[in-house]
């Protein structure tokens, strides 16, 4: 499968940011790399995207060491953006810059023990779907403040996952509501929270309107993901 596409689209991406969101700049695109091989990869970093997202830590270990020593040599930021279940947080140290779906203080104390300086995120289920991990928005706030107590993990901030939906009402609904979520946190709890996580490939664009920092996109680099038999 090739990416020749992937600059134009990246360009297209790019576009969008400049028109929707207030600082484009701002906004770091993570490549989600899920069902893609290591040739997605090594098409991203030529198109200047560092930062590598996984959604399971067996399918990203299988492409580090298919990279060697990690892909440390092409200068990747890898992200785990899927569940983490915690008999997995042993194979996080060394391998992931950042851990996006950190959902209950469990799981938290079991990066803590490992894993000195991760940069993680927690996890909210804004829209309150029984389908989605992520803790509910009304046990956020001490939940943030019990992870930031942590002595090893850096809480830098939040993320969330929209409903699929074409809606951008219902897509911005949930978006503002992490934003706003983040802004109670700072307040009630003393704990500044400066990344927001969200937004992918169908509701970016709503994401950058209500503040996103990090927008995770893997069809709209990629393209369509090949069906498996």
């Amino acid at each position: 499968m090739g990416f020749e596409a992937l600059p134009e689209r990246l360009a297209q991406v790019r576009a969008e940011l400049a028109r929707r969101a207030a600082d484009p700049g701002s906004v770091t695109i993570v490549a989600v790399t899920k069902g893609f091989g290591t040739d997605a990869i090594q098409a991203a970093i030529a198109a200047g995207i560092a930062d590598i997202g996984e959604n399971r830590v067996q399918e990203a270990v299988q492409k580090q060491d298919a990279l060697g020593a990690g892909g440390k040599g092409l200068g990747i930021r890898w992200h785990l953006i899927g569940h983490l279940q915690r008999n997995k947080a042993r194979v996080i140290p060394g391998r992931f810059e950042m851990v996006h779906s950190v959902d209950s203080l469990e799981l938290a104390n079991e990066l803590d023990k490992r894993a000195a300086g991760l940069r993680v995120l927690l996890q909210v289920n804004v829209a309150g779907e029984a389908q989605k991990s992520g803790c509910a928005p009304e046990g956020a706030p001490v939940l943030a403040r019990q992870i930031a107590a942590l002595g090893a993990l850096r809480l830098e901030g939040l993320m969330t996952l929209a409903p699929l939906t074409d809606d951008e009402d219902v897509q911005r609904r949930t978006f503002r509501g992490l934003r706003l979520l983040r802004d109670r946190i700072k307040e009630e709890e003393g704990v500044w929270l400066p990344t927001l996580s969200m937004g992918m490939s169908s509701d970016y664009a709503s994401a950058v309107q209500e503040g996103a920092t990090v927008i995770r996109l893997g069809t709209a680099l990629f393209g369509p993901r090949e069906e498996t038999p």
